[in-house]
């Protein structure tokens, strides 16, 4: 009897489970109808999507920063950067006034002497040869900037200026054949890190106890001694009144400083002593004054507008002995100042106090 009723009970259960899977269906197939009846009945309709401006994320200010957790943000970089490339065009530069191998080369960021080697046909290598409306050609890299000669090879050229055939034939502003390469009598080929012997244009040291030099040769200047006369202290006071330099330093091509000054201004004795030298010089140095100072030192003193002291004459230091002037191979006014000891040339701000 138990047994009748059990199964009784099961039965109902699953005919009730029936009945609900069965009512679940037909729910579910309506809706599904009724959802496409009303798709098919509306027009289309086109959505604008806004689009959104990017933002910079910032945290909000109820948020504590300090016990929140780090986050890593990157930035957009709109700025593309382009790698440089290597200059490779010589350029051509007209000499202004007041212009100097020194202040080109400080502007175009070179060795003074790749501008002076690079324009052997117009300044001979002499730095004073410099005028204004002179046209020079100004090279890309330190070098020389030179004309093939007929008989050239780049081992030969190489040899002669120091350097390695290779940096001549690789270097890509030449562009040459790396396989065949063939230069022309004539064509202008880039010599990088050549370098040279200078060619020196100077006044020699002209000793108190010396006949002179001849005036044909070095400018009418030239003194006949022998010259006896006073004697200097060893120490050096600043020739001009003005203590800044305005052109060349002091280098391997240019034995002096050039000190800046006004047309006309005073020009004193560094040290006394007895003038070997007074008045024009070949070589552009203009007007020229040299003192001997009996203690192994001479000082030159060029570009004068004129002169005050004759051959012959002792000085004493501090004395005014000439003008400031632009007279020579020269840009502007300055005074080009050197140093000589013992036949050798002195760096000019080694003896000078400071300015």
């Amino acid at each position: 009897m138990r047994r009748d009723i059990l199964l009784s009970w099961f039965l109902w259960v699953v005919a009730l489970l029936l009945i609900a899977g069965a009512g679940t269906l037909a729910y579910l197939q309506y809706f599904t109808d009724q959802q496409i009846r009303l798709t098919e009945t509306l027009p289309e309709q086109v959505v604008d999507i806004p689009v959104l401006e990017p933002q910079s994320y910032r945290i909000p200010d109820f948020v504590n920063k300090s016990t929140s957790p780090p986050a890593i943000t990157r930035a957009a970089k709109m700025l593309t950067v382009i790698p440089e490339r290597e200059n490779t065009h010589v350029t051509t530069y007209v000499v202004q006034p007041l212009d100097s191998l020194f202040s080109l080369a400080e502007k175009f960021n070179l060795a003074p002497e790749t501008i002076l080697w690079s324009n052997y046909d117009t300044l001979k290598d002499n730095p004073h040869s410099l005028r204004p409306g002179m046209e020079l050609y100004i090279p890309p890299i330190d070098g020389i900037y030179y004309k093939w000669e007929v008989g050239d090879s780049p081992e030969s050229v190489a040899n002669e200026f120091k350097t390695d055939p290779e940096e001549i034939i690789n270097w890509i502003g030449n562009d040459l054949d790396l396989l065949d390469p063939v230069i022309d009598p004539g064509d202008m080929v880039m010599i990088p890190d050549g370098q040279r012997e200078f060619q020196q244009w100077i006044i020699p040291t002209i000793a108190r106890g010396a006949a002179g030099v001849s005036s044909g040769v070095y400018g009418e200047g030239a003194c006949s001694g022998p010259f006896e006369g006073l004697y200097g202290s060893g120490g050096f006071i600043w020739p001009t009144g003005g203590h800044t330099l305005s052109g060349n330093d002091y280098w391997s091509g240019h034995l002096a400083i050039d000190i800046g000054l006004v047309q006309g201004d005073p020009i004193y004795a560094a040290d006394s002593g007895v003038v070997v030298f007074s008045g024009w010089s070949t070589g552009g140095y203009g007007n020229v004054i040299i003192i001997d100072h009996g203690t192994g030192y001479q000082t030159l003193y060029a570009h004068l507008s004129g002169v005050g002291v004759g051959c012959g004459q002792s000085v004493v230091q501090g004395q005014t002995i000439g003008y400031g002037g632009n007279t020579g191979n020269s840009t502007g006014a300055h005074l080009h100042f050197e140093v000589r000891f013992q036949g050798g040339f002195v760096n000019p701000w080694f003896v000078l106090p400071p300015p």
